[in-house]
């Protein structure tokens, strides 16, 4: 490869066998992320060969790319003026970057416009970046990447392009994006924009939904969309409502049924005081023309039960039009309305909460002639207007010629290729809908207040909460008790379009009505959000915060490693500390406070499923998943965990470990009023409190808060919760403390705390594998999550404190195969401190690495420790594990199992029988050589068998 070389910051060698760029990852964030609050896609590039090769390095890619999108040119960058792009394109900078901003134009262009972005190197990767992007619709974001990563890899030199990977980046299975890429090298760039914008149009919201959910947004209302189509959740947990475009959870089923049927709805609205025209219900077109002989022409036919104007009819004046107007109806219903004919204007008026908000004058589909062109050609002009589209997505919709086109047509002696003269208006449609290209004119300020009262009564007549009425009359500014005229119409769901963004007049934010009607001023659309992180003790934390607020006589929706609990029930067994457990607890109607817990796997993966925090709290920051997914420091670390921190609103309350460097340091960043905990006393932290901000300290064994309207507050002694084992268990007072701190900040009665924390014990029920202890077979066993250094080492203070009541000590260990060696074997040597007799266990969380590699691991860093390879067993199998555990122990011995199949392993426990003991199963196993790699093996009675070599089973 051979490439002018003019000038890099970064003068790296191309190499001799070039490499394209390749896609290694995709993630989506749906919430705020480690990057940004807002969502976006990410894009995990290799650029291969293209790193020595910046924009300004490669020939004419610059000015090819700028021809292809010159909208390029009105990008800011990070210059913060338009024509920064430019002037960075120019300067050189990486193609990961270049994608960033194709993939931003190519969404904006297709209908979905967005911004904001930014590309990020990965940190011990040469070459390697991360490409985020803003997106509105999933798919279309996804979409809007692959096709940028394609784009941009056309404009390289020959023996550089074939982009790999980007099946990662969105996967087409027609093979449709492929074809896009022409033979001579080029870009299909118009073919991938109207793919682009079909996904556009089939995703995203509608006119009328898209106005409440901004309207919503505009009034601080969370949003959640819960379907691909305009299915709407406004508000959390009980505070939520939902609406589907004009639909509302508050709408009357058996009102929408009323509308539906025209027949009932004249008779409701008769009833009412409400003027409607005289008609009929017929079944046939015979029938239709005896009835029309009766009332009296003009008339109308439209279907019982139809809408947006189809199969409608109107001033029909002869038995044949009658007829035809029924068998245009026909289609559409099987009985058809036959009623007076009212003259005048067609009206609409959008009726909400039983308020008149607003009212536009419809127009038929028309066209005006100027002596030149055909009526097709004045068509085509008209439907060229950017505001009109094929269906309902846009402000108005294209005019479309059909049989009734060409039948009106006709009617005036017209046809498509007749040229109509200057000025002629040329009506295309009997009926004003907007969904057959009629346009609107904003009438709401002229409306007559008789008229207004009409259509409100229509409304309440009906039912409806929010009801379009139509309405025709001469003049809408006249009583038509004066004029003539009346309701002819009441729809359920009407469209907001024609006031949105009316063709004449001004438009009328009715959406704003809507979202008053469902919150009114001074209600709630939220509910509290109490969210908790750390490398331990989250989970525990969590349940005490939950028992707290539901002795409150709350309904607690809280997600947990171990399901998703709604007042107190689990309706989602599993780890639920992720997002989408999160998202499940805000949309359940019943929920009145929210506990989420957050784990770095969630936020990672997607980002948090909050959008914002009430109370927020890290708990401490420990060696844990370093080395996964760019966390490669414990600083990387604290900067994720602090996203719980960083949504926390202004008037919320952030909850920090004062006696945890890294997480004390998240202040700086933090929203709300900081407040501190500490097993230390109040020493570190009286600046803090005297300056007016709150603490919950541990002074003596006692629990006490600083802060508040009061200065100090005991709250209770530690030793008095149940969980701590009378005050030993250490870890179980700091989550204590933490529980503390976040339910007084959230305002919850210092003697409610204390009656709650009272009753939370370390039972299976109330914390599952969190210190369960089990006294049933004459021995102790404690079942506990101590899957890390940090658990363990807390554990093991325990067992410390514990050791002179217990004859024997026995601990069953081990720790997800995704850690890092060092840190697999410091839980080793933790171990070997700690236990008298060890067994060693690996699956089912060996995690890709090669079956017993876990376990050698573990047994090099106790061997290291001291530890005597006599009492080390190792056993592959969790069950096993347990059951030769169990099977050591003696009455008067304490056993710490630190298991991952909580359930069971519980289960196990309670189930076991302790008479049931051969000498073979207590006997611990001989240890391994240390250049040994174990593939242990168990047998069916739980003996472990000798170790193999890697690779000889």
């Amino acid at each position: 490869m051979t490439l002018p070389d003019s000038g890099s910051a970064r003068a790296v060698p191309p190499s001799p066998l070039p490499t394209p760029m390749r896609v290694l990852e995709k993630g989506v964030y749906r919430g705020p992320h480690l990057y940004s609050f807002s969502p976006m896609i990410r894009l995990m590039l290799d650029l291969g060969t293209l790193e020595a090769w910046p924009s300004h390095r490669l020939p004419d890619f610059n000015v090819r790319l700028l021809t292809l999108l010159p909208s390029l040119h009105a990008h800011q960058c990070s210059l913060g003026r338009p024509g920064g792009l430019v002037e960075r394109l120019e300067a050189g900078t990486w193609l990961g970057h270049v994608t960033e901003h194709v993939a931003l134009e190519l969404q904006s262009l297709a209908g979905s416009p967005v911004s904001r972005g930014k590309t990020r190197s990965v940190k011990g990767r040469e070459g390697v970046y991360n490409m985020m992007y803003a997106y509105q619709e999933e798919k279309v974001g996804l979409l809007a990447g692959r096709l940028a990563l394609q784009l941009v890899d056309s404009l390289l030199p020959p023996d550089l392009r074939g982009v790999r990977g980007l099946d990662v980046a969105y996967r087409d299975e027609t093979g449709n994006l492929a074809a896009l890429n022409l033979p001579d090298g080029s870009f299909d760039l118009p073919a991938a924009l109207d793919i682009l914008g079909t996904l556009v149009r089939r995703t995203r919201l509608g006119p009328t939904t898209a106005a409440l959910v901004q309207a919503a947004r505009r009034r601080g209302i969370p949003v959640l969309r819960m379907d691909e189509l305009s299915m709407i959740q406004l508000g959390y947990g009980k505070n939520q409502q939902r609406l589907r475009a004009s639909i509302t959870g508050q709408t009357s089923h058996v009102a929408v049924n009323a509308a539906s049927n025209k027949n009932l709805t004249k008779q409701l609205l008769s009833d009412a005081g409400v003027p409607v025209p005289r008609g009929v219900v017929v079944r046939s077109a015979d029938e239709a023309v005896r009835e029309a002989a009766r009332l009296g022409y003009p008339l109308v036919t439209k279907p019982l039960d139809g809408n947006h104007g189809r199969g409608v009819s109107t001033h029909l004046t002869t038995p044949d039009e009658v007829r035809s107007g029924f068998a245009l109806a026909a289609q559409h219903s099987v009985r058809v309305i036959l009623e007076q004919h009212y003259t005048g204007h067609d009206y609409r008026i959008l009726v909400v909460n039983g308020q008149v908000v607003a009212v536009a004058q419809r127009v038929p589909a028309q066209v005006i002639g100027n002596g030149l062109s055909t009526v097709q050609a004045l068509i085509d002009e008209v439907n060229r207007d950017p505001r009109r589209g094929a269906g309902h997505e846009n402000v108005m919709t294209r005019i479309r010629v059909d049989a009734q086109v060409r039948e009106l047509l006709a009617a005036v002696g017209l046809s498509l290729d007749s040229v109509p003269r200057a000025g002629q208006t040329v009506v295309l449609r009997s009926t004003a809908n907007l969904s057959t290209g009629g346009t609107a004119i904003d009438r709401t300020d002229a409306i007559h207040p008789a008229n207004a009262l009409f259509a409100r009564r229509a409304a309440l007549a009906v039912g409806l909460d929010i009801a379009g009425i139509d309405f025709l009359a001469p003049d809408i500014s006249r009583s038509v008790r004066e004029t003539g005229g009346g309701i002819v119409e009441v729809n359920a769901a009407p469209g907001f379009r024609m006031h949105l963004e009316p063709s004449e007049g001004l438009p009328r934010d009715v959406a704003r009505s809507v979202i008053e009607m469902l919150y009114p001023r001074g209600s709630r659309a939220r509910i509290p959000i109490l969210a908790v992180t750390g490398t331990n003790g989250k989970s525990t934390t969590a349940r005490m915060v939950a028992h707290v607020l539901a002795a409150q006589g709350l309904t607690v929706g809280m997600t947990s490693t171990s399901g998703v609990y709604i007042g107190g029930e689990l309706v989602a067994p599993g780890d639920a500390t992720g997002p989408r457990s999160a998202r499940m607890v805000l949309r359940d109607p019943t929920v009145d406070v929210a506990v989420i817990e957050a784990a770095r796997g969630g936020m990672l993966r997607e980002g948090l499923g909050i959008d914002r925090a009430d109370v927020g709290a890290v708990l401490n920051v420990t060696s844990d998943h370093l080395g996964l997914k760019g966390i490669d420091t414990l600083q990387d670390l604290a900067r994720l965990k602090s996203l719980v921190v960083n949504v926390v609103g202004r008037r919320g309350h952030s909850i920090l470990n004062a006696d945890d460097p890294l997480t004390a340091r998240m202040r700086r960043t933090a929203g709300g009023q900081v407040v501190y905990f500490s097993m230390q006393g109040l020493s570190r932290l009286e600046r803090h409190v005297e300056a007016g901000g709150m603490a919950v300290v541990l002074e003596n064994g006692e629990i006490v808060v600083y802060g508040g309207e009061q200065h100090r507050q005991p709250i209770m002694p530690a030793a008095e919760i149940p969980a701590t084992l009378g005050g030993l268990a250490g870890f179980n007072v700091q989550n204590a403390l933490a529980t503390c701190a976040m339910c007084f900040a959230h305002g919850v009665p210092v003697r409610d705390i204390r009656s709650a924390l009272s009753t939370f014990t370390s039972s299976f029920e109330q914390s599952p594998g969190r210190l369960n202890v089990h006294d049933e077979h004459g021995f102790r066993v404690i079942v506990d999550y101590a899957h890390n250094p940090a658990g363990l080492s807390a554990l093991s203070d325990l067992v410390s404190k514990l050791r002179p009541q217990y004859a024997r000590t026995i601990g069953m260990v081990s720790i997800p195969g995704d850690r890092r060696n060092e840190d697999i074997e410091e839980m080793g040597a933790i171990a070997a401190r700690t236990f008298d007799d060890l067994i060693f266990r690996e699956a089912p969380d060996g995690r890709g690495r090669a079956s017993g590699e876990v376990m050698a691991l573990l047994s090099q860093g106790a061997l290291g420790a001291g530890f005597s390879p006599e009492r080390m067993r190792r056993v592959l199998h969790e069950t096993d594990a347990v059951e030769a555990s169990l099977r050591m122990a003696r009455p008067g011995d304490l056993v710490a199992l630190m298991p991952t199949g909580i359930d069971a392993v519980w289960q196990q426990v309670q189930t076991f029988v302790p008479e049931s003991r051969t000498e073979a199963q207590i006997q611990p196993s001989a240890s391994p050589r240390p250049d040994q790699r174990l593939n242990t093996r168990t047998d069916q009675t739980g003996n472990s068998l000798q170790p193999q070599r890697a690779g000889h089973d």
